[in-house]
């Protein structure tokens, strides 16, 4: 018996489970029991694999014979000598919950499509199952027989060739039709309802529906069994946004179902009970053609009073780390605890640090089209950036203001990006009151687009926005597309002039006067206004606002030619002779300071200049796609924008119409926060304000997720063959402080350098948490990856840093907490941290705003940390922040100093491998917890907390053990190389040849001297490992050990494209891993890695989720495939030790391109 089934979903393979089924027979007196077949063993064709079974019998006296029936079940036949008193049988199964993709498989051509029909030879040896299912001694029921004609029968008729319904959709369809039919209900009594019955009543347990589906599929002209077995149902790490999460607590029961019998698949498991296909958690026990033959347990006693009390169990014994439940609650709760104390330790030292950050989200539904994958805007994108940006305003803006402005414009790239950036006072007052007001652009139209009450509402919030400034009247102007555009566009057109167009040949257009008559005749057919542009701008001295009257040398002002909002395209040129007045950029050290509250009053007259010695800025209003958009001025203060959108809301409020705010953003100030929602190739930023305390942090990056989540943005992707990824974009940290002269990266130069010397020591920071691109022209290289010449200069300019600091510092006036001359951190490192071209952004170590010469905005004592990419989880995410909390206040309190180490081709060789990797981060973890042990005694940094960013940058490919010793295959990183330019349509590009990629092979229990490992016939160069964390080959069963462990990379051509480094050369997979025995040169087992689906399978789209993810993964691991026969261990390719491999350039990695040119096939 079992409840109904429900879809579960894991991203990992391993998550095992033992199984306890327990059936008692109690009897009133000792009796004796006759012979009992017990059919409680997983069936040999399991597809969950089965690492452990046990059967246990009580009275211990008794005789058990297992045998197998003739449908290959197992059977343990039970014998028992003397009466007895109680009757215990306890099945312990202990099974892995590896994913199965229960659509995994190939049809034969003539089978692709229902109906068919079986060869005669294969239709003999499948009668037993195809016979029909008698209910009265005349076959079905007619019930069953009316379900078939509706369902089937009329469903298909008159459907041939290629309109035949595909046979996968034919079984779903069948399958889920029943489900929809037959309602489930525990039914105590033994036996199976015949088929009718239950459609009668449309009511059954699991085996009468599984009874109805083997007569429906029989009566289809399809082979099925009927099969018994045991449902594992797990609980969800993720409550499921719509549909069913699955069960609240883990379950196991008795449970049955049927298989299908389809040439080139075999038997297909379709449970009715949940209309799924059957997966991992079905476990079968006994396959038969009737289910009076698939009974768990069968036997009989001399007469007696019996009762019979059963239980079913499960646990988990085992689970890998993984992305959807990272920790658990204990080690959060520690994680939690350390991040508070970290506060305290900051705190004490008077740190001030702040952390900001710039995570990605992609779609949840769709990652196939180019928004998701490079470009940079979609319609889709745009509709889930809206719905995240509302959820974000209503969680830390409410009284906020939401300004679409215009974002970053890339070269190549049409249009600039949009940028959704919602603002609010630190002090809590609000700087929008009415949220009805506010309109985002994408919105549906609050007036009919280009009507007379639009236009009307337009010019009448440009004149109330005008009054509510002091500004007259008059100078509020209408703007107008310009017909002279049109004009240079007829001019374009091919060699025939119509008659009313102008002539150049004419004599009177050689007169000024007559030109300029001819243009005010063309400016009179304006049409309807576009927009109104009220001029305006902020006196700095009379601290009010300011006018100008605009004129033109034509009759009218028309903007410029374009799409862009009309506050774009004014014709700024064409307001006056002399070059506008420079605004004065404000400094951040200026804004501090109480922000004033805006009292609605009448507004003082504005200010009217010259034109000549004006500011050229203006507010403009237009209604677009039925929308008021307002097009806000640049200003320097913030204060003056508040009082700004205080009339913007008023005139809103006068017209009662919500209105758009474009433009200028907001100006930057520190009494404010901002959280921007922005597009970036392939994915959705978001800038999220800084946090000050470890509590900020945890809620913000917490309910970010959260809000991502609901609002159907994720944070992993999938590739076509199963590949687990992040988003492709970023997860940037910011580090600084609430003011420029509060950052600790400004106030002790000392600490960048100890964060930038630790991470060079440390390559296993850059690589572990980055994306899947790393290397010199990757978005953030490091900085000993670019020219060979640069840790050279590097410590000369740590040592200028430390010379200039300290005279600074002697200069420093006594309580003065400015920073000690800001800019020479800058100054010096700045042509340092750089990538190869010598872009600033694209470091490691951004310091662009740290304090830059460029602008105020590049003053602001931050460091970017570009390093870290997206990771799935936002436990995950702030365990790396805390991380980085850790280093800082560590580094505070005591500098990091050393040389700088010269890691050459090793950099790109051992930390390249998971093993290593993770045995460079226990090194950062007992370098914090050793100073922990210092400052903070019992708190501690557990390194099992970086486990699931292992899991998800290295996962396990697959594993095996042969002759007691085990071996792991796990994906390793591979840089990209860029290419050099290449002619294309578009233009010149450099691609990025991605087709090289590297494995880990990791050995424990290996002889040495005997066992030598050989991938495609050359030996893996292995080296030993000192210690058996993370990353070595030790099975989830075996014990920690520190001797005959190895580990080595294999680099392999994974797929040959058009335009490679070396396009000349084959693909080196499958990978055919053998275990050779020197002393008698012969392979003792193996096994293939394929790079592709083994059975050709060619996937055109994205897997759907995570478990077909999963399974396609896992589908391209086999532990056969060994190579036969003797092993020629004498034409191995290098005659050097494999084992003492040092002295070459990649002593941990063989590389299978310097032995072999692969093969095209």
């Amino acid at each position: 018996m079992s409840g109904p089934v429900s879809a579960t979903r894991f991203t990992r393979v391993t998550i095992r489970v033992a199984l306890e089924h327990r059936t008692t027979y109690t009897f009133a007196e000792p009796v004796e029991v006759f012979p009992h077949t017990v059919r409680l063993r997983p069936a040999p064709h399991s597809r969950t694999p089965i690492a452990a079974y046990s059967l246990t019998v009580s009275p211990r006296n008794h005789f058990i014979n297992w045998q197998q029936d003739p449908f290959g079940n197992y059977l343990a036949r039970l014998v028992f000598p003397e009466p007895v008193k109680e009757l215990d049988i306890t099945v312990d199964v202990v099974a892995d919950m590896t994913v199965i993709n229960p659509f995994d498989f190939f049809l034969e051509p003539y089978a692709e499509r229902f109906p068919f029909e079986y060869p005669d030879a294969l239709r003999a040896d499948l009668e037993p199952y195809l016979r029909r299912v008698d209910e009265g001694g005349t076959g079905p029921g007619p019930l069953v027989r009316e379900w078939v004609q509706r369902h089937i029968t009329d469903a298909y008729a008159g459907l041939t060739g290629d309109d035949r319904p595909r046979m996968v959709d034919f079984l779903v369809a069948v399958n889920t039709a029943l489900q929809a039919d037959i309602a489930y209900t525990v039914r105590l009594e033994p036996g199976v309802q015949t088929p009718d019955t239950t459609l009668a009543n449309a009511l059954g347990s699991c085996r009468d529906s599984a009874w109805v589906l083997v007569s429906v599929l029989r009566e289809a002209g399809l082979a099925a069994r009927f099969v018994s077995g045991y449902l594992v149902q797990l609980r969800s790490d993720v409550e499921e946004l719509d549909g069913p999460s699955g069960p609240a607590e883990d379950f196991t029961d008795l449970h049955a179902w049927a298989e299908v019998f389809v040439p080139g698949a075999g038997w297909i498991g379709l449970d009715p009970t949940s209309g799924l296909f059957a997966g991992e958690g079905h476990i079968p026990l006994s396959a038969t053609p009737h289910p009076s033959s698939a009974a768990p347990i069968t036997g009989s006693t001399a007469p007696v009073s019996v009762t019979m009390s059963f239980s079913n169990t499960v646990r988990r014994v085992h689970e890998d780390p993984r992305v959807t439940k990272p920790y658990t609650e204990t080690q959060w709760a520690a994680v939690d605890a350390l991040g508070q104390r970290v506060d305290e330790l900051l705190t004490a030292g008077d740190v001030r640090l702040t952390m900001g950050g710039e995570p990605t989200f992609v779609s949840a539904d769709d990652t196939a089209t180019p928004q998701w994958e490079g470009a940079a805007d979609g319609p889709e994108k745009r509709a889930l950036a809206q719905a995240l940006a509302a959820r974000l305003e209503q969680r830390w803006a409410p009284g906020g203001v939401v300004h679409h402005g215009q974002g970053k414009w890339y070269p190549g790239e049409d249009l600039p990006r949009w940028n959704i950036a919602i603002t609010w006072r630190t002090d809590g007052l609000a700087i929008w009151e009415d949220r009805t007001l506010l309109a985002n652009p994408w919105d549906e139209p609050a007036v009919k687009p280009g009507s007379l009450e639009a236009q009307t509402a337009a010019r009448d919030l440009a004149v109330y926005i005008a009054g509510g400034l002091g500004v007259p009247i008059g100078h509020v102007l209408p703007g107008y597309e310009d017909p002279l555009v049109e004009l240079m566009g007829e001019a374009q057109l091919p060699e025939g002039r119509r008659p009313d167009d102008l002539d150049p040949d004419d004599p009177a257009m050689a007169d000024e006067a007559a030109r300029a008559a001819e243009i005010d005749r063309i400016d009179a057919t304006r049409g309807t206004a576009r927009g109104w542009v009220v001029p305006l701008f902020r006196l700095v001295d009379e601290q009010q606002w300011g006018t100008a009257r605009w004129r033109t040398r034509r009759r009218h002002l028309f903007l410029t030619p374009g799409t862009s909002p009309m506050g774009f395209r004014l014709p700024l040129s064409s307001l006056a002779w002399a070059e506008a007045p420079d605004d004065i950029e404000r400094s951040p050290l200026e804004m501090t300071g109480l922000l004033p509250i805006i009292v609605d009053g009448e507004a003082p007259a504005a200010v009217v200049h010259d034109i000549e010695d004006a500011p050229r800025t203006a507010l403009c209003v237009e209604e677009r796609d039925g929308l008021l958009h307002v097009f806000l001025p640049p200003l320097t203060k913030l204060e003056d924008a508040l009082e700004l959108l205080s009339v913007v809301e008023g005139a809103a409020a006068a017209v009662e119409l919500p209105v758009v705010l474009e433009g200028y953003p907001l100006p930057f100030d520190l009494r404010t926060k901002t959280i921007s929602v922005t597009p970036d190739p392939g994915v959705i930023e978001v800038n999220t304000q800084p946090t000050s305390s470890w509590p900020e942090q945890r809620d913000l990056t917490l309910s970010l997720y959260d809000d991502a989540r609901r609002t159907r943005l994720a944070t992993e992707k999938f590739d076509l063959d199963g590949t687990h990824t992040g988003t492709g974009g970023g997860n940037h940290f910011t580090l600084g402080g609430a003011t420029p002269t509060d950052s600790p990266l400004l106030r002790r130069p000392d600490l960048l350098r100890s964060l930038i010397t630790y991470w060079q020591h440390h390559p296993a920071l850059s690589y572990v948490f980055s994306g899947r691109f790393i290397g010199p022209t990757s978005q953030a290289p490091r900085v000993d990856e670019g020219r060979h010449e640069t840790l050279y200069e590097l410590e000369i300019a740590f040592a200028e840093l430390d010379r200039v600091t300290a005279d600074a510092e002697s200069f420093k006036p006594e309580h003065d907490d400015l920073p000690p001359l800001p800019w020479n951190t800058d100054r010096l490192l700045r042509h340092l941290l750089t990538d190869l071209t010598g872009n600033t952004h694209r470091s490691e170590f951004c310091i662009d705003k740290l304090y830059s010469p460029d602008s105020q905005r590049g003053r602001l004592g931050l460091l970017e940390l570009r390093g870290f990419e997206m990771p799935p989880h936002a436990q995950m995410a702030l365990v790396q922040a805390l991380l980085v909390r850790c280093l800082v206040a560590m580094f505070w309190q005591r500098p990091y100093r050393g040389p700088l180490i010269r890691w050459g081709t090793r950099l790109h060789d051992r930390f390249l491998l998971p093993a290593f990797a993770a045995a460079d981060l226990r090194e950062v973890v007992a370098d914090v917890n050793e100073w922990l042990d210092q400052v903070a005694p019992g708190s501690r940094f557990d390194a099992a907390w970086f486990d699931p960013f292992l899991e998800f940058r290295f996962p396990r490919l697959g594993e095996t053990r042969l002759a007691g010793v085990h071996l792991e295959l796990r994906q390793a990183i591979e840089p990209w190389h860029v290419l050099g330019e290449e002619a294309t349509s578009g233009g010149t590009a450099r691609y990025v040849d991605s087709s090289v990629e590297r494995v880990q092979l990791a050995v424990s229990g290996l002889i040495e001297g005997r066992h030598v490992v050989t991938c495609n016939g050359v030996p893996v160069p292995l080296t030993a490992v000192a210690n058996g964390g993370w990353g070595t080959a030790l099975g989830s069963d075996d014990a920690p050990a520190s001797a005959g462990m190895f580990v080595g990379g294999v680099r392999y051509r994974a797929w040959a494209p058009w335009s490679a480094l070396h396009p000349t050369m084959g693909v080196h997979a499958p990978l055919t891993f053998d275990l050779v025995d020197t002393w008698n040169n012969r392979s003792l087992g193996g096994f293939t890695y394929h790079v592709t689906h083994p059975g050709g399978r060619s996937y055109d789209t994205y897997p759907v989720n995570a478990v077909e993810a999963e399974s396609r993964r896992a589908s391209r691991f086999s532990d056969q495939g060994h190579t036969p026969g003797p092993i020629d261990v004498a034409g191995w390719p290098s005659a050097q030790s494999v084992f003492s491999p040092m002295g070459t350039e990649y002593p941990c990695t063989l590389d299978l391109r310097r032995y072999s040119p692969g093969h095209l096939g």
